[in-house]
């Protein structure tokens, strides 16, 4: 069986803590896209896990491998890995596998990143670690890969043909052009490289071997579909296709292997950085629903911007990814809000809209037309099934359901795995 797991806003839905809760049935779990630009946070018991490159199975049985759409900063994977042994988790390289093929996130890539986003006039809200600008060179051909860091003269013959280019394009930036070059820089990356040597692996045939034997193996994607860099609300998007599709090129996949594809999705909506958002709350509803779903970004520590669910963006994200179910979040945040609203679709120049326009300047001038649902009040952590819910808690997710036209296979009332349960069919 293979699964795909996307975010189906604009990431922070959830994702870790849903593969965490499924990766015990499932033999792979494989990252298809992204850097450490992307976090999630796992919690089980007391212990809190944030991480940025490892995928969540790690704490279970599973396999976990990095896939070569991905493109990584070795020094922060070294850094989870032994901030987990220090928790006495072993990630050897029996548990992870790295694709000899990914990208390597260089020092000079996260220079420029930082000094491109700030001559911008108008921010996108990069994390600025680089992620952009290695997703450049792996589409010029350009990049370093995870088999080249391991290979120190191969390291060198590589950086020695890319250093006058990188070094240009740094000075032309009013950055130091010494950091391409930098021999303690390159040090470290081949010390880095040495470390990482036994974790290679080609993903794209552990993952069809699998399958081909019968196992399960579940992919996982970071950020959301509408910071997708094709389909989202360009020009404030990721440098990566986070849709479900993509898992299947950037793993090397066929599509026709594909069984299941599950969207995570928050119980209302929020936002890192730049870009529209119809539904943002600017009021204490929105304060609320912020403070008390603890919306700080896991990667930048920086504030979510918080809204009421969009519907209208949900089904451009179902339509995206095709969808088999959907995994709802974070309920419990919604606790003591009445009403509870619902954007159905919006107002655009006195026309009515169901569906988000193309155009991300025209997006947005939309205004959001709401249905208001009742509230209800009460802590909702300790619930473990769907009818412990009060009424008007089952009530909004049944009309989510209803109105998405995909059924919603989880519910999640906290962070912690026992805090996510199945509703089961027929509700």
């Amino acid at each position: 069986m293979f699964t795909i797991i996307t975010g189906a806003q604009f990431g922070d839905e959830g994702k870790g803590k849903v593969v965490d809760l499924m990766s015990g049935n499932y033999d792979l779990v494989v990252r298809f896209q992204g850097g450490d630009n992307a976090g999630h946070t796992v919690k089980v018991g007391e212990d809190v896990y944030k991480l940025h490159l490892i995928p969540s199975g790690f704490l279970l049985d599973s396999r976990v491998l990095i896939g070569p759409g991905t493109v990584l900063n070795p020094e922060v994977l070294i850094r989870e890995i032994d901030m987990l042994a220090e928790g006495g988790i072993d990630i050897g390289p029996e548990k992870l596998g790295i694709d000899a093929r990914t990208s390597i996130i260089m020092p000079y890539h996260i220079e420029l990143d930082g000094l491109r986003e700030s001559r911008r006039t108008e921010k996108i809200g990069t994390t600025k670690r680089g992620i952009g600008f290695a997703y450049i060179d792996k589409v010029a051909r350009d990049e370093i890969k995870m088999a080249d860091i391991a290979d120190h003269a191969r390291l060198l013959r590589r950086l020695a043909e890319l250093a006058p280019a990188k070094a240009s394009a740094i000075k032309e930036l009013d950055g130091d052009p010494g950091i391409v070059t930098d021999e303690q820089l390159v040090a470290k990356y081949v010390e880095l490289g040495r470390r990482l040597a036994p974790y290679i692996t080609d993903v794209s045939y552990e993952i069809n071997k699998a399958l081909e034997g019968g196992k399960n193996v579940l992919a996982e994607g970071a950020q959301g579909t509408h910071l997708d860099v094709i389909h989202g609300t360009q020009k404030f998007v990721t440098s990566s296709s986070t849709i479900a599709g993509s898992a299947c090129a950037n793993l090397g996949v066929g599509p026709t292997k594909v069984d299941d594809v599950l969207g995570i999705v928050k119980a209302y909506i929020t936002r890192v950085g730049e870009g529209p958002l119809p539904t943002e709350l600017a009021d204490e509803a929105g304060k609320q629903i912020q403070e008390v779903g603890k919306e700080f970004g896991t990667t930048t520590g920086r504030s979510r911007r918080c809204g009421w669910f969009d519907l209208p963006l949900l089904k451009k994200a179902i339509y995206l990814n095709g969808y088999t179910s959907i995994a709802l979040t974070k309920l419990d945040v919604l606790s003591d809000l009445d009403p509870i609203r619902v954007c159905v679709s919006y107002e655009l120049d006195g026309h009515v809209l169901d569906y988000p326009p193309e155009d991300t300047a025209v997006f947005a001038q939309c205004r959001p037309v709401y249905e208001d649902l009742p509230g209800w009040e009460g802590d909702l952590t300790g619930i473990r099934s769907f009818e412990e819910l009060p009424q008007a808690a089952q009530s909004y997710v049944l009309y989510l359901e209803k109105r998405m036209g995909v059924p919603i296979e989880y519910v999640s009332v906290g962070p912690a795995r026992e805090q996510t349960f199945r509703k089961e069919t027929g509700n």
